[in-house]
């Protein structure tokens, strides 16, 4: 890890978030990352809208963003959060899932919804680190979970 660690920095934006995970359309989940701390914590924030392609089958009556991919958003903004934190040590590795743990759903998220991200790493250790995360809607807590990363080396 750079010095840069716990060092709090701008916010990036999507084309910034780009550079630091692969995920493309329709799997890029970010669209905005601030509250930046490196090595620490980062919030994550995800437009939903209407266009998102899952709500043409989740569901047609009632659109609702699926729950894997609420905790798949929380898992990207990590995933920056780690890059960024890595800095030039980072380039060109992936981070994959290892594990996700107690995910609760305890409201639907929706189009016109603002999904905020909330993650803090709660342990890192070598390539393997963990986080604990939130979605927050309207300052209303609609998702959590624990999940645990690896650094491809």
């Amino acid at each position: 890890m750079t010095d840069n660690v716990s060092k709090k920095i701008d916010d990036i934006d999507i084309n910034r978030i780009k550079e630091l995970i692969p995920h493309r359309y329709p799997m890029l989940l970010v669209d905005k990352l601030c509250e930046i701390y490196l090595g620490e914590k980062a919030i994550g924030k995800k437009a939903v809208t209407m266009n998102e392609p899952y709500f043409q089958g989740h569901f047609p009556e009632k659109p609702v963003m699926p729950g894997v991919l609420i905790v798949e958003a929380m898992a990207q903004t990590a995933a920056a959060l780690v890059m960024l934190s890595l800095g030039e040590d980072a380039e060109g590795k992936l981070v994959y899932f290892m594990s996700i743990d107690n995910a609760k759903f305890r409201k639907p998220v929706e189009p016109g919804d603002m999904l905020e991200l909330h993650v803090t790493k709660q342990q890192n250790r070598r390539n393997i680190w963990v986080f604990s995360a939130q979605g927050i809607v309207d300052g209303v807590v609609v998702a959590d979970a624990t999940f645990k990363a690896m650094i491809a080396i």
